[in-house]
């Protein structure tokens, strides 16, 4: 496993992270466990959730799976959203809000620090310097060691970071966007931002919800129990022109003895500001599959050849 440093900060992170979203849901707290060993021993030590997973369980069993090896993991948890039947105060980027998040994401996490604390929206209702002072807060306090943004436009990254240099808090090290071959939205203006300023990024959903995997054929039906049979987010790239697209990338990984899954995750991290790719997993061969995309770097010219597949350039 490579690592690479998140953003401009010194914090290290495997390039390849677990994420958690099935973890207390799909996974349960015995699956979990085996999944975070099996990170553990595919090299990876950055471990992303948020307190919506699953209603909090995602925190729940992570927090029992670290017991006696905290030392061994980077945990990375959001907060913003609501959960549940709530009042108006609980959700989004108020110090109320916040200083409730937090401390309900140490319980359920059963540990006296956050690695990563990430806002999982921009909140257009709370200025932002009202959040960006209570996160630098809680950095003071040591309950949280580096914040981050997910979600979160170009000028709303550069935004909070102007606020923060003048008001010498903290800044976001990091920022978590919808990125993967076919969800490329955020190369126009967020990516040279990053590469500027020095973000680091975290690609999630890097496989497209599997349909980045090869389990999906043109013009046949999604396998049983695969989440393309329902979920409009993996039908939306079941498209005839994206199978084309897929079909070309199989092709040049396979005759690199690669899979598409190692293909696309070896794109992401092309990008040089790309810090870690998120990708989730509910079975120990999925964590060690996406460990083992970790080995392939692919050359300029490799890189460049992929993306010209994808802009829909090759000969």
């Amino acid at each position: 496993m490579q690592f690479r440093r998140l953003g401009n900060s010194g914090l290290h992170v495997s390039v390849i992270g677990l994420g958690t979203n099935q973890f207390g849901g799909k996974v349960d707290e015995a699956g979990v466990k085996d999944l975070m060993d099996a990170a553990l021993d595919g090299g990876m030590n950055l471990i992303d959730t948020a307190d919506m997973y699953q209603d909090g369980r995602s925190e729940e069993t992570i927090g029992k799976a670290i017991q006696g090896r905290r030392e061994n993991f980077l945990i990375a948890t959001k907060f913003y959203y609501a959960r549940g039947e709530v009042g108006p105060n609980e959700k989004g980027g108020s110090r109320y809000h916040l200083m409730n998040a937090v401390e309900a994401s140490l319980r359920r996490l059963d540990t006296d620090y956050i690695d990563l604390y990430q806002m999982h929206h921009w909140d257009e209702s709370t200025p932002i310097e009202e959040t960006l002072r209570a996160l630098d807060d809680l950095i003071t306090q040591g309950k949280v060691r580096y914040i981050g943004a997910s979600n979160f436009s170009a000028w709303q990254l550069t935004h909070a970071k102007a606020l923060s240099e003048m008001k010498a808090w903290n800044e976001f090290v990091s920022i978590q966007p919808h990125y993967h071959m076919f969800e490329r939205g955020i190369e126009e203006e967020l990516i040279p931002a990053c590469n500027y300023f020095g973000w680091g990024i975290l690609p999630y959903f890097p496989l497209a919800g599997g349909f980045l995997t090869g389990k999906y054929k043109a013009g046949q039906a999604a396998p049983k129990g695969s989440r393309g049979e329902q979920s409009p987010y993996v039908q939306k790239y079941m498209t005839d022109d994206n199978y084309a697209v897929l079909g070309q990338l199989t092709t040049f990984a396979e005759e690199r003895d690669h899979t598409i899954n190692e293909l696309a995750h070896a794109w992401l991290l092309g990008q040089t500001a790309v810090s870690s790719v998120i990708s989730g997993a509910t079975s120990v061969e999925h964590v060690q599959a996406n460990a083992k995309a970790s080995e392939w770097e692919l050359s300029t010219e490799e890189y460049e050849e992929v993306t010209k597949i994808l802009d829909g350039e090759d000969e």
